[in-house]
């Protein structure tokens, strides 16, 4: 009995090196850079826990240009990585032209959707996200103004920003959302300068509590803030911990679990192609509360935010989507 038990560990031990041996994980990051404390950073974290987790390597890119993702990507594919996945829309005709060529390969986007049935599109319902810090950012402002500073002027920026305007002003019927987009080049994505640029202008009319969704830039936004001492709002990781007591919440958008979530699905022959849309609701997105924003966040502001989580779950309320029309009711 106890050398059939052994036998039967021996064996299962064999079969998950086996699936894990088939893995060979691959990460083209957007244009904003690794490290930048959000996104492209969230993504490195889901690839670094599935690493740690299983002793599976993985390769990775950082490219500056819309033609360097591309290359990456079928370059990783043709060395036979598996899965590829290539995190921001930028990489959308990209992925398009590439899966096509590698039929037998796996690959994720993330934040678009190519529809190939060996490609995984993750996509996120920011603008519920952006709702929830949205009230908290309403309820906190002392001014009756807020701001927003986007990095690309895309239609997914404006998700964001038409979310958040949503938010603050269930909060506050009255209050004023000012909002400024950083450019419209994949550059938005790493100009902290200008993030600051941005930020002071808002401050200066009279803006109290500031929204970054702009990647690298966001870093500018945040710093500003605090040095104007005013708060500001972190957007895709944690970003409370960048300047404690200035940094009300984060907008977290669960980036890292689509990046693992591929490897994992991919090591245990559970990978599906399709799309997958991450709400409040799947815990896609959520708001960040941590001890270095705890003293800004009142019980109020909380519960405020709770019921207004627990509603968009419930139904209660739909926060209305700019890319289905183009359009932010505020």
């Amino acid at each position: 009995m106890k050398k059939t038990l052994l036998s039967i560990l021996a064996l299962a031990a064999l079969s998950t090196t086996a699936l894990a041996a088939d893995v060979k994980p691959a990460l083209v990051y957007g244009t904003g850079g690794k490290f930048d404390k959000s996104f492209n950073e969230a993504a490195y974290q889901g690839a670094e826990k599935f690493k740690k987790e299983t002793g599976t390597d993985y390769r990775d890119f950082e490219p500056t240009s819309d033609t360097q993702g591309e290359q990456a990507i079928r370059n990783f594919a043709s060395k036979g990585f598996n899965p590829v996945v290539a995190v921001s829309f930028a990489w959308t005709s990209a992925m398009e032209k590439v899966a096509a060529e590698f039929p037998n390969t796996k690959f994720v986007i993330v934040d678009s959707v190519v529809k190939l049935p060996n490609v995984r599109s993750v996509v996120f319902k920011e603008e519920e996200g952006s709702y929830l810090v949205g009230v908290m950012a309403g309820l906190a402002s002392k001014s009756g103004k807020v701001g927003f500073i986007g990095g690309m002027d895309i239609p997914l920026i404006r998700k964001f920003a038409c979310g958040y305007a949503q938010g603050a002003k269930a909060a506050n019927a009255k209050i004023q959302v000012l909002q400024n987009m950083t450019g419209t080049t994949g550059a938005a994505w790493n100009d902290p300068v200008r993030g600051g640029e941005l930020t002071k202008n808002q401050i200066d009319q009279g803006a109290d509590v500031i929204y970054a969704a702009a990647g690298a830039t966001g870093l500018g936004v945040l710093q500003t803030a605090a040095d104007n001492k005013k708060l500001s709002i972190g957007v895709d990781s944690n970003q409370n911990h960048l300047h404690p007591g200035s940094v009300l919440t984060s907008m977290v958008k669960r980036v890292d679990l689509a990046v693992y979530n591929a490897y994992k699905d991919t090591a245990s022959d559970k990978f599906t192609g399709g799309i997958q849309a991450n709400g409040v609701k799947e815990e896609g997105v959520g708001y960040a509360m941590d001890d270095n924003n705890a003293k800004l966040v009142t019980p109020e502001m909380k519960a405020a935010v709770e019921k207004a989580k627990a509603d968009i779950i419930a139904g209660t309320i739909k926060v209305h989507d700019y890319m289905s029309s183009n359009s932010c009711p505020m």
